[in-house]
């Protein structure tokens, strides 16, 4: 992992994007949501003229997509904006499936806070996990974010798309 490097994500990277949030949705969520519901999802936020947007798109709502690349490929991605004026949020994190347990969620969410804090003047950090999503849930824990409450996802196909909602406090030294 020495050759990892963090970065904005470019129009050129526009395949590799939707290929790691692809292939990261259809492995997290095949034993939550039903192949049709993952296929809607697909369709629905990283089809090609949305992903050209967001990555062109950088503001206080919405950051751009953060890549984490290794030797041309890109493995993880990451994503978010501010809530408001002091809460930022991680809207997408996500790595390519045989990437997990190397650290380069943990680099791609601390390089993507520090945007948060001393670009936005973040000083908590919101994530909305699906229930029963036994990858994302862990992480987030292991990383200081609690639980705070339960809803009704704001992307939901059906009324059993429950998001948790967790958030942590930034700190100084992020």
């Amino acid at each position: 992992m020495d050759t990892l490097t963090i970065r904005q994500a470019t129009k050129k990277d526009i395949h590799k994007v939707q290929d790691v949030l692809i292939t990261s949705q259809q492995f997290t969520y095949k034993n939550i949501f039903s192949e049709s519901n993952i296929q809607k999802i697909i369709h629905r936020y990283y089809n090609l003229d949305r992903l050209s947007e967001e990555i062109a798109c950088i503001n206080a709502k919405w950051h751009g997509y953060i890549v984490a690349e290794e030797q041309g490929n890109i493995i993880g991605v990451i994503g978010g904006g501010m809530r408001d004026e002091t809460d930022g949020e991680v809207y997408v994190l996500y790595l390519h499936p045989k990437e997990r347990g190397k650290g380069v969620g943990t680099r791609l969410l601390n390089h993507f806070t520090k945007i948060q804090k001393y670009t936005y003047g973040a000083e908590e950090q919101w994530v909305a996990v699906a229930k029963g999503n036994d990858y994302g849930i862990p992480f987030y824990e292991a990383r200081g974010f609690t639980f705070q409450y339960e809803s009704q996802s704001y992307a939901a196909l059906d009324k059993n798309d429950i998001s948790l909602w967790y958030k942590r406090k930034i700190i100084k030294g992020v």
